[in-house]
C-alpha cells in the first residue's frame, strides 16, 4: 500500500530480457535500504525488490506488467517515480494506492504558467465514471487532484516541488503515463454493477 507522495527519483541502469520477462536494476538513494522481498512503487507499479547491491536493486516485470503499464518503454537512462509502501502509523498525505495500475494514459498537452504547470491526459473511455472533478489519481505512482474532467481526459495541475522531484520535470506531450484510479471510486462502482 502507498501514498503516491514519491520518496525519490530512480534511474534505470540496466535492462535484460528473459523470456517475456525485463529485468531492470535501478539507482536511487534508496536503494541501499531497500531488502528483497519487499514492494515498491516503480512510476506508479509495486515491484519486488529481488536483490539489492551497493546504491542500486532489481526487479523483474512480468508479461502482464509490461502489457498494462509503460514498463516497456524504460530505457537504460530512464528516470522513474520511486516510493517505498506506507508504515502503520504513518500519515497518508496523499491517498490509497496499491501500486496496481489499471491503465495508461497519454500526455496529450502542457503548458507552463507561472510557477506551475499543467499537463492534460487521455485515459481509455471505460474508466469514465472512475475519473470525477477534484478526484484522486494516481499518475506514474504520483497523488494528483484532477479538474477540468471530460469523458476521455482530464487536467493536473503541478507545484514547483512536485515537478523538481518527481519525473514530471520530463514529462512532454504524447509520453505515456500509468494511471490507478481511485480505489473508493473502483469498489463503489463494483457494488452498483452488482445490483444492476
Amino acid at each position: 500500500m502507498f501514498t503516491g507522495i514519491i520518496e525519490t527519483l530512480g534511474l534505470v541502469e540496466d535492462i535484460q530480457t528473459s523470456g517475456t520477462n525485463k529485468t531492470y536494476w535501478i539507482s536511487s538513494s534508496v536503494s541501499s535500504e531497500l531488502r528483497v522481498d519487499q514492494s515498491v512503487s516503480h512510476n506508479g507499479v509495486c515491484l519486488t525488490v529481488e536483490e539489492v547491491a551497493p546504491g542500486k536493486h532489481k526487479v523483474t516485470a512480468i508479461l502482464e506488467t509490461l502489457e498494462k503499464t509503460n514498463l516497456n518503454t524504460w530505457k537504460t537512462g530512464t528516470l522513474i517515480n520511486l516510493e517505498r509502501c506506507m508504515q502503520m502509523g504513518g500519515r497518508l498525505d496523499g491517498h490509497i494506492v496499491q501500486g496496481h495500475v489499471d491503465a495508461t494514459g497519454t500526455c496529450v498537452g502542457y503548458r507552463e504558467g507561472q510557477g506551475s504547470w499543467e499537463f492534460d491526459i487521455r485515459f481509455p473511455t471505460p474508466f469514465a465514471a472512475l475519473v470525477i472533478e477534484k478526484g484522486s489519481i494516481s499518475l506514474n505512482g504520483i497523488s494528483l487532484t484532477i479538474f477540468n474532467v471530460t469523458l476521455d481526459t482530464f487536467t493536473v495541475a503541478i507545484i514547483p516541488y512536485t515537478h523538481e522531484h518527481t519525473t514530471m520535470q520530463s514529462l512532454k506531450v504524447g509520453h505515456s503515463v500509468n494511471l490507478e484510479f481511485d480505489m473508493i471510486g473502483k469498489y463503489v462502482q463494483r457494488q452498483a454493477q452488482i445490483r444492476d
